[in-house]
């Protein structure tokens, strides 16, 4: 029975770690943070993707639809996703010191990386990812 355990949470964890070169950078980088008022919500990827990598942009802007409307109206939180395989992402890649998928949250300076949690929870635990969000969010927002 424990054999199967061990067969069955490899066979949920092994095409994560195979199918995607998800990046994990730092959790936070509180250098010389700024006071900007404006949430900018990135999701980093390459054209070719897997389940994951689109369940993870698509819950996490549902969820910021849901939880932050208003925000989103008025501009004070932005969802971008930024196909890196495309020329104009370079740029602003290189500024936040990203190379692969990403899920990331940024406010001035202060930079959280979700990309972990994301990808972890997207697809069998979306209302855990809504949970870390919520609470990235409403951090910034202070």
């Amino acid at each position: 029975m424990k054999t199967l355990k061990i067969l069955f949470l490899t066979s949920l964890i092994f095409p994560f770690l195979f199918s995607c070169n998800a990046q994990s950078a730092d959790k936070k980088d509180n250098s010389e943070t700024t006071i900007a008022k404006e949430i900018q919500v990135y999701y980093f990827h390459f054209t070719r993707r897997c389940p994951t990598c689109i369940a993870v942009e698509e819950k996490t802007n549902e969820i910021l639809k849901q939880l932050y409307a208003d925000e989103i109206e008025n501009g004070t939180i932005t969802f971008k996703s930024i196909n890196l395989d495309e020329g104009d992402s370079k740029e602003i890649a290189e500024k936040l010191g990203v190379s692969g998928q990403s899920l990331l949250f940024v406010k001035g300076d202060e930079k959280i990386d979700l990309t972990s949690e994301g990808f972890m929870n997207a697809r069998s635990n979306p209302e855990k990812l809504q949970e870390k969000i919520k609470e990235t969010v409403d951090g910034l927002m202070l």
